[in-house]
C-alpha cells in the first residue's frame, strides 16, 4: 500500500508525517486490497482554533473512500479520519462478502 502526503498552506514536520504513515498502515487490517492511499493536510486561515484539516482518500478496486475531519491538531484529525475510514472499509467489506455469497 502507497501512502502519498501532501501538506498544503504550511511545511509538515517529519514527526506528523511519521504519525500519519503509522496510524494509515494499520488501515490494511480491516481491507486488504487498498491500492494507495491520499492524504491532504490542510492548514485554515481561520481565527477558530480548529482550523486543521485532514482529508484521507483511500483507493480500493472499483471505489474511493473519501473522509475529510477538521479538529483542534492533525493528530486528532486524523486519527478520527482513520476510524472512519475503518468503519468505511468495514462496511464495503462487508457488502462485497454478501454479494458474492
Amino acid at each position: 500500500m502507497k501512502i502519498n502526503i501532501q501538506d498544503v498552506n504550511f511545511n509538515a514536520e517529519q514527526s506528523l508525517i511519521e504519525f500519519t504513515k503509522e496510524r494509515l498502515s494499520k488501515v490494511e487490517h480491516f481491507f486488504d486490497r487498498v491500492i494507495d492511499v491520499d492524504v491532504f493536510l490542510k492548514l485554515e486561515n481561520t481565527s477558530s482554533k480548529e482550523n486543521k484539516i485532514a482529508e484521507i482518500k483511500v483507493h480500493v478496486p472499483k471505489e474511493s473512500i473519501v473522509v475529510s475531519k477538521q479538529c483542534k491538531s492533525f493528530e486528532e484529525a486524523i486519527d478520527t479520519g482513520c476510524k472512519a475510514v475503518e468503519r468505511s472499509l468495514l462496511k464495503l467489506k462487508e457488502k462485497r462478502s454478501r454479494n458474492h455469497v
